[in-house]
C-alpha cells in the first residue's frame, strides 16, 4: 500500500506546483495596441502615454487611477492572454477618463503585485496556468 501512496503523493505535488505558476513577464505595448486597433477595443478617443513619454501640455489634471484586470489564460499563449488583460486595463482607464472629463491618461506604469515599473514600451504581466493579470497606475488629464 505504501508503494502506491508515495508515487501518487509525488505526482499530485508536481501537478499542484504546475498549476501554481505565476510567471511575471514583460510584453510589448505596441503589439498590444496593434491588437486593440485590429479588434476595435479602444474606441473613445482617449490617448495613452506610458512611462515618461512626451505628451502635449495639460489643461487639467484630474486624478490618479489604478486598475487590476485578469483574463483567462486557458488555451492562449502568455503573450496573448497578457495582451488581453492589458487591453482590459486600458479599457477601464478609457471609461474612467471619459467619466472624469479627461481625454488622456499619462504616466502609465505597471504595478503588478505592488511592484511599480515604468516603461515607454513594455508592460508587466503575471501569467499563470489558468489566469493572466495586469495592474496599472496612471493619471487622467485634459490635454491642450
Amino acid at each position: 500500500m505504501k508503494k502506491i501512496i508515495l508515487p501518487i503523493v509525488m505526482i499530485l505535488s508536481l501537478m499542484s506546483s504546475a498549476y501554481a505558476r505565476d510567471d511575471v513577464g514583460s510584453y510589448s505595448i505596441e503589439s498590444a495596441m496593434q491588437t486593440s486597433k485590429n479588434q476595435g477595443v479602444l474606441t473613445r478617443g482617449v490617448k495613452f502615454y506610458f512611462g515618461s513619454q512626451k505628451h502635449p501640455k495639460l489643461t487639467k489634471n484630474y486624478v490618479e487611477i489604478r486598475t487590476s484586470k485578469k483574463t483567462s489564460a486557458f488555451g492562449k499563449t502568455d503573450a496573448e492572454s497578457c495582451e488581453w488583460a492589458f487591453l482590459s486595463a486600458l479599457k477601464s482607464f478609457e471609461a474612467r477618463a471619459v467619466r472624469e472629463g479627461g481625454d488622456a491618461v499619462i504616466n502609465i506604469k505597471s504595478n503588478y503585485k505592488n511592484n511599480v515599473t515604468a516603461s515607454n514600451d513594455r508592460f508587466q504581466c503575471g501569467a499563470g496556468a489558468f489566469v493572466s493579470g495586469v495592474a496599472l497606475i496612471g493619471e487622467v488629464v485634459k490635454l491642450k
